[in-house]
């Protein structure tokens, strides 16, 4: 049986998982002959939250089943899951819907009940990032300005479709989430991501301001003095696309 083998730019990019589902059922590849993985990025990248996310792309071969708009607010969510085999299981759902009309009415299904329950955790998450998170103010930053900074460690890929949170609520200030899977500042309608970082010490509000402003200074100025943390990188995050065509 041979593998049709697909690398997806990052661990949230459902654009491109969109783009290759589509391409694959054009090509009539069944679920167990298709190979998903996602890549992590080892670049810092900022951009403006207005222009996050790429456009729809057009659907191969004229291939643009309508599906039911429930299953593209899943996708959303579930694409945000730490489980690797979240990609197999949405096009798996997606070839199952094309193929089998019926699937969305059987509330037993095992698949889509999977995917239910993931997009629960996900969406469990994302409130405990918005309602546990809690700044503290560092005031000796380099440019003299107040910053807003805390730490919070998700289960999830969730850093990126929170963001636009904090930055509604601190529009007015500059402010940093440092996660182990990326970290984000903001200030206005700017967002930066950077890379995550796993401590070694104890990083909370009574944390000494010194180790903050390191760990601050490890993703996002890198010229600046070493922090005693390791960097390490889990993804890049990707804007969901609007659910208004298939995957």
């Amino acid at each position: 049986m041979a593998l049709h083998s697909v690398t997806l730019a990052s661990q949230t990019d459902l654009p491109g998982f969109r783009r290759e589902a589509r391409a694959l059922l054009a090509a009539l590849v069944p679920p167990e002959e298709a190979h998903w993985d996602a890549r992590a990025s080892l670049e810092l990248h900022s951009q403006l939250c207005d222009g996050q996310g790429g456009a729809d792309e057009k659907p191969p071969g004229g291939v643009n089943p309508v599906l039911p708009r429930s299953f593209l607010s899943l996708c959303n969510l579930v694409i945000l899951h730490h489980d690797p085999a979240r990609f197999e299981l949405l096009y798996r759902l997606l070839w199952r819907l094309v193929h089998e009309p019926g699937l969305y009415r059987d509330p037993h299904d095992e698949d889509r009940l999977r995917a239910l329950h993931m997009a629960r955790a996900v969406r469990r998450d994302m409130q405990k990032m918005k309602s546990q998170v809690r700044f503290r103010t560092l005031r000796h930053t380099a440019d003299g300005e107040p910053l807003q900074i805390a730490w919070f460690a998700p289960e999830h890929y969730i850093v990126e479709a929170v963001a636009p949170f904090f930055m509604r609520r601190m529009a007015q200030a500059q402010w940093a989430v440092l996660t182990p899977e990326c970290c984000v500042r903001g200030r206005g309608e700017s967002l930066e991501f950077g890379a995550g970082l796993r401590c070694e010490r104890r990083l909370d509000r009574d944390a000494a301001e010194t180790l903050w402003l390191g760990c601050y200074h490890q993703v996002f100025d890198a010229d600046c003095a070493p922090s005693p943390l390791r960097s390490d990188r889990d993804s890049e995050p990707a804007r969901s696309s609007r659910p208004d065509s298939a995957p």
